[in-house]
């Protein structure tokens, strides 16, 4: 038996932003917020649900999974697998303009509802400390009280994560253990073989795949593998020559095998860029769709 990896931005749509697994993303919200009682999710409305024509049309693009409670409460769930220039900027913009989206004129400031953006990474996004779950929010500085809730976000460091199966405790546990791990298992975990993890094993079986959704998952797969190893070798090329034209080279390939042929000016471009602005490109590839949105950043 064999699944696909959730940390790959396709396969992590398809699981946890899927109709017909709708227990899948609920159960793993829940599990995250701390949600239990009456703030519990009654109805979940998925914003842009799983659809593999359309994510064609969106190529290799970050995909979130954006859905509505019964409350009104925004939740932004994001899989990122590279880290890249002005990354926390990014989040709290996305973040903010899912809220202020809400509405149309100022005075309809009541309507507005919370907004939660979640961010798994599958790198290390906080040096300063080793808790691979965090929240954050904005507080009083004498205080300590928070007065401004409207957009929080959390935060779930897989490298951070380090528990093997048996050492699992509860419901998010086993979430982040089958984010992190269940593209390399064989079968279904015994801890892990009951709903609603049985329902998300099934929407990961490779054997339940379309023909057409299994090459867009390898075809993101690929996208990720050569962009961080050309990233790498990048960056690898630059400090070792320490020329301009060891970045601007390898930048050059990386593109090529991104977008095919490049125009001249594409390569002047890149021949006249300082190695920060390279760099900056370099980080920017797994965000764009075309070359003129990589050069517009």
């Amino acid at each position: 038996m064999k699944f696909i990896d959730p940390r790959i931005d396709f396969a992590f749509k398809r699981i946890f932003g899927s109709e017909s697994a709708k227990e899948v993303l609920i159960s793993f919200l829940e599990s995250l917020l701390g949600l239990q009682g009456e703030r519990c999710i009654a109805e979940l409305t998925i914003l842009d649900p799983f659809l593999a024509p359309k994510i064609r049309e969106l190529k290799y693009s970050i995909l979130d999974v954006r859905c509505r409670d019964h409350r009104g409460i925004t939740y932004i769930v994001e899989m990122q697998v590279q880290k890249v220039a002005a990354f926390l900027k990014r989040i709290q913009f996305n973040a903010a303009k899912a809220y202020t989206s809400q509405i149309e004129r100022g005075e309809e400031y009541p309507k507005l509802n919370q907004v939660i953006a979640i961010t798994i990474t599958d790198f290390v996004l906080f040096n300063d400390f080793d808790h691979c779950l965090s929240r954050h929010e904005a507080r009083e500085t004498i205080t300590g009280n928070s007065y401004l809730q409207e957009i929080l976000h959390v935060f779930v460091e897989l490298p951070k994560f380090r528990k093997s199966l048996e050492q699992l405790t509860d419901v998010l546990e086993q979430w982040i253990y089958f984010i992190k791990y269940a593209g390399s298992l064989q079968e279904v975990p015994a801890c892990l073989d009951a709903e609603p993890f049985r329902h998300a094993f099934e929407m990961a079986r490779v054997a339940n795949m379309s023909v057409e959704e299994l090459e867009l998952y390898e075809k993101a797969g690929i996208a990720i593998t050569d962009a961080r190893g050309a990233v790498e070798l990048a960056r690898d090329e630059g400090r070792r020559a320490g020329r301009q034209e060891g970045m601007a080279d390898m930048l050059l390939y990386l593109l090529q095998r991104r977008f095919g042929q490049l125009p001249d000016s594409v390569k002047t471009q890149l021949a006249k860029a300082e190695p920060s602005q390279l760099e900056a490109w370099t980080d920017r590839l797994l965000q764009v769709n075309s070359l003129d949105d990589l050069f517009a950043g």
